[in-house]
């Protein structure tokens, strides 16, 4: 498929399955963003800041492109600032309030070691744009997942105070970590159509990558239990509209600014 595709020749779906993508990416480089002179050394401020463009960047790229696939008119600034809460399509997880470092590092540590492995299965898609964008996402994730992994073992390998605040993050955020792997009609007939891939494929590298990060990081593996889920199809937590009201009025104040 061409960068520029007809419109008319678009598979169904293929415009959700795209924002969805974006949508993650916008809402956790957000969140990322918003340690920008808060982060407790100045070496992290600059790596949680240059996470952040990471992902932004992805979303920038993946809007451009869900915009042509609509075809509509609309382009990547009114899809991240004219939209509600309802009408975005991120998992969950990312929109969780930062909390404190150890909420962050946790949640990174969780959506990146799906996004890596994902990416890069994604770098295979037939839409020419998507694997591009995936095929550099997914080596941008790989160091996020470094990063992240590091600082939850010596978090939790550290004092008694952050192997606890470590523990309870990985547990508060467990629940949200179900939904990075369901798939739905969208996703099926995106996997048929060669344009996406099975999110469930990625469950065992998952599973692989936590249970060795928090056997090293001497965190209990929190049981399996009923995972919320939702974000995909427009369902939040009361977390993104809070967010979104922060982002998105600079644009909704002053309609046209671009970024």
């Amino acid at each position: 498929m061409s960068a520029n595709p007809d419109t008319n020749s678009v598979p169904p779906h293929q415009f959700t399955y795209v924002l969805r993508l974006a949508d993650t990416a916008l809402v956790l480089g957000h969140r990322l963003s918003e340690w920008s002179s808060r982060a407790p050394t100045l070496e992290e401020d600059i790596a949680l800041s240059n996470i952040a463009l990471d992902h932004i960047g992805q979303a920038r790229a993946l809007y451009a492109h869900a915009a042509k696939l609509e075809g509509n008119g609309r382009n990547e600034d009114d899809l991240a600032f004219l939209r509600g809460a309802p009408q975005y399509l991120n998992v969950q997880l990312v929109e969780r309030e930062n909390g404190d470092f150890a909420v962050t590092m946790a949640r990174q540590l969780f959506y990146s070691a799906f996004a890596a492995p994902h990416f890069s299965m994604l770098a295979k898609s037939c839409d020419a744009e998507v694997a591009g964008i995936a095929g550099k996402a997914a080596k941008e994730c790989a160091y996020h997942l470094r990063h992240a992994s590091e600082w939850v073992i010596r978090l939790g390998d550290g004092t008694e105070e952050s192997r606890q605040r470590m523990q309870n993050a990985v547990d508060d955020l467990w629940m949200y970590t179900g939904e990075l792997f369901e798939a739905d009609a969208i996703d099926g007939a995106m996997i048929t159509q060669g344009v996406g891939v099975d999110p469930g494929s990625v469950k065992p590298s998952w599973d692989a990558t936590i249970d060795t990060v928090l056997a090293e990081a001497l965190l209990a593996k929190p049981k399996s239990g009923w995972m919320s889920s939702g974000g995909k199809r427009g369902q939040h937590t009361e977390h993104l509209g809070h967010m979104l009201g922060q982002m998105q009025s600079l644009h909704r104040a002053y309609p046209g600014v671009t970024w």
